[in-house]
């Protein structure tokens, strides 16, 4: 059987992309590739030089920090709020983390060489990437924070709060090992925290898909990292996520 084609998401549905200005717009948009991203997909390994950046519209990608061990943990989460290689406009070009699909769906991804290219334009391209990265490392600094004061059943609250934001529909493609891999916390410890949040009606969890039921009951059951990573990127890049 024949699997009919996925139709191409609209770039500027991502963020970044979208709060270009036209001159810019006219630029990058016949150089930026739709591409299928898959689960699993690793776009990038800590260490190495991206080829590509990637604008995810409907996929949303986790980077994570490896340890010797092989353990990892999530550090940041990339929906269609922001841009995968963001260590290329730095000037940094390789990058610490690995950058791995946690959903998948549709992005756009441009040449790290065109990329580098429009940066040293300076201009408003800059200026919207630098506030990009400043949101990142408030995100980055949240999850810190959360990962070493706040329990298991605010963290997952929170992590799953980030996927909503970030996801086209109201579920996640999570299994509870994979959510336990991404918090860097024993599996036995997300089983009782889903099991809770199943039990109040706030999550609907089966066979690795988790539907959030009420997101208000789900806000109110995170810690006040969630709400501070948001509203710094609010503040400098204004977000639409679900009511």
């Amino acid at each position: 059987m024949n699997t009919p084609a996925r139709s191409p998401c609209d770039p500027q549905q991502n963020h970044l992309l979208s709060a270009l200005p036209p001159a810019e717009w006219a630029r990058w948009g016949p150089q930026l590739e739709r591409v299928d991203l898959t689960l699993g997909q690793v776009l990038s390994e800590s260490g190495s030089t991206p080829t590509f950046v990637y604008f995810p519209v409907t996929a949303v990608v986790s980077l994570l920090y490896m340890t010797r061990e092989g353990g990892s943990a999530e550090i940041a989460v990339i929906g269609n709020d922001g841009v995968v290689g963001i260590s290329i406009f730095m000037g940094g070009n390789a990058t610490p983390s690995r950058a791995v699909v946690q959903s998948a769906g549709q992005a756009y991804r441009l040449r790290a060489a065109v990329a580098m290219a429009e940066v040293g334009r300076g201009g408003p391209v800059l200026n919207v990437l630098l506030r990009y990265a400043q949101s990142l490392i408030a995100q980055v600094s949240q999850t810190a924070v959360c990962n070493r004061y706040h329990s298991i059943d605010q963290q997952l609250a929170r992590r799953l709060l980030l996927g909503l934001d970030r996801s086209s529909s109201g579920e996640l493609v999570m299994t509870q090992e994979l959510a336990a891999n991404l918090l860097g916390v024993r599996r036995e410890g997300i089983t009782a925290a889903a099991h809770k949040l199943q039990l109040a009606g706030v999550i609907r969890y089966r066979r690795g898909h988790i539907a959030v039921l009420d997101r208000k009951r789900l806000e109110q059951r995170t810690c006040e990292c969630y709400a501070g990573a948001r509203r710094e990127y609010e503040r400098l890049l204004p977000m639409q996520v679900a009511a």
